[in-house]
């Protein structure tokens, strides 16, 4: 489907630039923006003011003198400035470019050049020192408020000497909006290209699906340099004039949470069993288990759990980016927080299925959303889909735009799945990721990794083993788990915890798939090492690279737990 298709799928009133200039107009003094500013202190944002500051920087763009549709690249943590940097770049006819917070220097420059940014917007950052030599020489750079300490040019000098920009100037649905690089958990980051039609055709879809509101609160945590963030959030901001609040930090995440009381709640997996973990670090999850199955009693009880959340006021909870494991649906549904699994991409705005809200369909999807088509191939039972959401392709890769496409236009997705008798799409795995033990057998190992990481000790895990004749799983403690571990009898203690979670989990699998052992980790698997995305996403081909040469001898140890 073509740019121009696309934009004639949705009204030029729906597009970003034209919503904007509707709320500064319909609602000035609706505050729709909370940002902590450290120390508990925060500051609100009405619409009035965030457009005052866009258009300020706006113009100081334009008198840079970039040719129309130059990229401006944004390297911050999730902020209230982060989202007046993008209006502000397409209101001066320009083209976002935005950076994970987390990434290593190298991958920064990468980007940044193969993009082929003109200026830098740095904002708040937590680690700035080992990402600055990312930054190629001579590259202007402005300095967001919140940024770490640098000799840019300041975000609240420009706005105070700089006069706004005048008028209503609106951009074509068809038009080059931003250039989202995916974290990828192969290779080197792939620059995806979307338009405003496309993400205007993929908000209006989603909010048939999840109803946001003029009275929906959200807390920004997650990247918006993600395509769940920049479309649930900012989109969603502007198809419906939302409350945003964003989170200070890790440490003062529940503060941020009671602070926005959140009615409307996105997590990955990773983050719905951290939550989890730290409910029943309170109270034993088999004491917990049984209180809540009382009568009356259970529903105190369940309230009680969600205010220690701060979710207590959530009426829309959702999950997506990975396999959310049934076991994690079950609990939140029994707490009273039933939870939405959506999935996406970044190729097709991160829109395409979703359980319905109030329906659970644990294992599953759900089924596509209004206006995406979705089929399975036949021979290898890839999921492909087509919507007016996909990209235009991946900037300056025209042979990798070709190959994301079958001959019909139809977008590969690189999973695997299964439709249900009701229509749900389960995803059974990754077409690349299935592997062939030394016995001729395949194995898919998300379903088996979505059991392993339900261990409360568990942070991450894969399961490997091309070749060998078992598959085994290597896991990464969290924090709480390794510093346990650090002596005798802890680590004994994790060995007979470790053990029977194995065992269990072997029980449930065809014999082919019974894991031989389960190997810990001693290196954390981060972002800066290469070994999971900004996403957390496992980089499985990476993982294997670097324990591949170890697989052999530690199933020759013969022993159910073995540590690195």
């Amino acid at each position: 489907m073509s740019s121009t298709t696309r934009a004639n799928t949705v009204a030029d009133d729906a597009l970003a630039l034209q919503r904007l200039f509707h709320w500064e107009a319909a609602e000035p003094n609706r505050v729709v923006l909370t940002q902590p500013l450290g120390g508990g202190a925060v500051r609100d944002y009405t619409w009035a003011q965030v457009m005052d500051e866009t258009r300020r920087m706006a113009a100081q763009l334009q008198g840079l003198g970039f040719e129309p549709g130059s990229r401006i690249a944004i390297l911050s943590k999730n902020c209230a400035h982060w989202l007046m940097c993008d209006f502000a770049i397409w209101m001066a006819g320009f083209v976002s470019v935005p950076l994970y917070p987390t990434l290593a220097a190298g991958t920064i420059r990468q980007i940044i050049e193969h993009s082929e940014a003109r200026l830098l917007f740095v904002g708040k950052l937590d680690g700035w020192d080992n990402m600055k030599s990312g930054v190629p020489a001579g590259l202007p750079c402005i300095s967001m408020p919140l940024s770490p300490p640098n000799e840019f040019t300041r975000w609240e000098d420009v706005v105070k000497a700089t006069a706004p920009l005048q008028g209503k100037p609106v951009r074509a649905g068809s038009e080059l909006a931003t250039i989202m690089y995916t974290s990828g958990t192969t290779g080197m980051p792939k620059g995806v290209m979307h338009s405003f039609a496309t993400f205007a055709w993929s908000i209006e879809g989603a909010l048939r699906r999840m109803p946001l509101r003029a009275d929906t609160r959200m807390l920004s945590y997650l990247p918006l340099a993600h395509v769940a963030e920049r479309t649930l959030v900012e989109h969603g901001l502007l198809a419906t004039s939302m409350r945003v609040y964003f989170a200070e930090s890790l440490d003062t995440f529940i503060a941020d949470l009671q602070r926005a009381r959140p009615t409307a709640f996105f997590s990955v997996p990773r983050l719905w069993v951290k939550f989890q973990q730290g409910a029943q670090s309170k109270m034993a999850a088999e004491k917990l288990a049984r209180l809540l199955k009382i009568p009356l009693l259970g529903r105190v009880v369940a309230k009680k759990v969600r205010a220690a959340l701060g979710l207590d006021q959530c009426t829309l909870a959702a999950g997506g980016a990975a396999p959310m494991p049934p076991e994690l649906l079950h609990w939140y549904e029994s707490i009273g927080l039933p939870i939405i699994e959506v999935y996406g991409m970044t190729e097709n705005c991160g829109v395409s299925h979703a359980t319905l809200p109030g329906v659970q369909r644990p294992g599953t999807v759900g089924k596509a959303y209004d206006g995406v088509q979705c089929r399975l191939d036949p021979s290898s039972g890839e999921i492909q889909m087509k919507s007016p959401g996909l990209m235009l392709g991946y900037y300056k890769e025209p042979a990798l735009t070709r190959a994301a496409f079958t001959k019909d236009g139809w977008l590969h997705t690189g999973d695997k799945g299964q439709h249900d008798a009701e229509g749900n799409l389960r995803i059974t795995g990754r077409v690349k990721d299935l592997f062939k033990t030394s016995k001729g057998k395949y194995v898919a190992p998300a379903p088996i990794e979505d059991k392993l990481v339900m261990n409360g000790a568990v942070e991450a895990c894969i399961v490997t083993g091309a070749n060998l004749a078992q598959p085994l799983g290597l896991v990464m403690l969290n924090a709480e788990a390794a510093k346990r571990a650090e002596d005798s009898g802890g680590r004994a203690a994790m060995d007979v915890s470790l053990a029977a979670h194995l065992d269990a989990i072997n029980a449930r699998l065809d014999p082919h798939e019974q894991l031989d052992c389960l190997v810990v980790v001693k290196e954390p698997w981060t972002v800066d090492n290469g070994l999971i995305t900004p996403t957390f996403k496992v980089k499985r081909n990476r993982i294997e690279e670097v324990y591949g040469p170890m697989f052999e001898r530690w199933t020759n140890a013969h022993q159910r737990v073995v540590w690195q």
